[in-house]
């Protein structure tokens, strides 16, 4: 005889009054404020409408929604001439295409970069924006400023909005092992790189993680995308307790790991509502993503790894002091993102985070946290350290056919 207790209506009645609770808790603590400063309009699409419509000799240009293979075949075919000019006529269509060749991505969104700054240097000297917009005007171009550094690889870049971005460390067409960090709230272009806290970064955690992969594996080459090329919510909101904004980021984050060049595989490391993303993609990732592993997760929208149906191997860590785990892990009527990744239950190979010093700090040098990333980065499973030192994370792991069993 079931208990009344243990009914699925009481049960349900309870999730949904703690989910009630939370959110209470976090509007009268300002947490689910959302900032509504609008950067300019929608350039990329503008570009694309003029993209559509042109021309290369006789030929029409191809659907930028194309597959990567097609758009690598398009710009194969191109003289080096051809692909310049292309670039700078379209540089925020160019930059952003899957498929196109890394180097001109590159070029392209230096060359969008400089207009985007051209723009809000013209912006904040505009008197009929606000004080605050001319603020963040001229926020937003000392940002561009940044991203045209020498020396930086810029993959994606669209200024829309609040900005979209990825950036890329090391030598992403000879890598054999490419990392993507996938950031959660807040992120944009304006918070893309932080000069305090540099590690809680998207910049800083990449940054990180290359020279820890550098370290766990001289030898491998290897290569980080920082990547926040998807729209991120803005503060813990509803936007960051359902998952919308995690669908369409998930679609973005399957074509970016479709459209990687050479055969490397492939690592996500996905951090707090990041691993949203990841979950929400994992099932249409392609079988070169090798690992997913997620830090500070709020829940990945399923009940078990499993329900992931991925090959991937699925890793999970939580710093003991993690105020994510106050979050209720359960998902009623599309609000929160499902079961906790480090429980049991779950069945991710929980990996040690110890260092990590609370929900930002995973990517922190000198922290197990990021050298079990770097580890997993580099394929060098038998280093990693299992959460409460156990060797259960490590076990039937294989790579190239060898067993890494612990």
């Amino acid at each position: 005889m079931t208990s009344f207790d243990s009914s699925p209506t009481l049960n349900a009645w309870r999730a949904l009054l703690a989910l009630a609770v939370v959110f209470v808790m976090l509007a009268s603590t300002g947490w689910t404020a959302v900032q509504r400063t609008r950067g300019p309009g929608e350039p990329l699409k503008a570009a694309l409408a003029a993209w559509e419509k042109d021309r290369i000799g006789a030929r029409h240009l191809p659907d930028p929604h194309s597959a990567p293979k097609r758009l690598a075949a398009f710009f194969a075919s191109l003289s080096p001439v051809q692909r310049e000019r292309l670039a700078t006529r379209y540089p925020l269509v160019v930059g952003n295409l899957n498929g196109a060749p890394v180097t001109l991505r590159y070029r392209a969104n230096r060359l969008a970069l400089m207009q985007a700054r051209q723009v809000e240097e013209h912006r904040m000297r505009d008197s009929r924006l606000s004080p605050d917009g001319r603020h963040q005007a001229g926020r937003r171009m000392n940002r561009f400023e940044s991203l045209l550094s020498a020396g930086r690889q810029i993959l994606a870049f669209n200024p829309s909005g609040k900005g979209r971005v990825a950036e890329v460390f090391g030598d992403l067409d000879r890598a054999r092992h490419v990392s993507v960090v996938v950031p959660g709230v807040d992120t944009n272009v304006l918070t893309f790189e932080k000069t305090e806290r540099y590690y809680t970064a998207p910049v800083g955690m990449a940054e990180s993680l290359y020279s820890a992969e550098r370290v766990a594996g001289p030898a491998a080459r290897t290569a980080v995308i920082a990547w926040a090329d998807y729209t991120a919510p803005a503060g813990l909101g509803v936007d960051a307790a359902i998952g919308k904004l995690a669908e369409d980021g998930a679609v973005r984050l399957a074509a970016l790991t479709a459209a990687l060049p050479g055969t490397s595989r492939v690592s996500l490391f996905c951090h707090s509502y990041g691993s949203v993303v990841c979950g929400v993609a994992a099932r249409a990732l392609p079988s070169r993503v090798t690992d997913v592993a997620v830090a500070g997760s709020p829940g990945m929208r399923v009940e078990t790894a499993r329900q992931l149906r991925t090959a991937a191997h699925v890793w999970a860590m939580r710093d003991q002091n993690d105020w994510i785990q106050d979050v209720p892990y359960l998902a009623v009527g599309g609000l929160g993102h499902g079961a906790d990744p480090v429980t049991r239950a779950f069945g991710a190979r929980v990996l040690s985070a110890s260092g990590a010093a609370g929900h930002a700090g995973y990517f922190q040098p000198g922290t197990e946290s990021l050298d079990n990333f770097a580890d997993i980065g580099v394929g060098a499973y038998r280093a990693v350290t299992c959460a409460d030192g156990a060797t259960a994370c490590r076990s039937g792991l294989a790579v190239a056919g060898v067993s890494l069993a612990g």
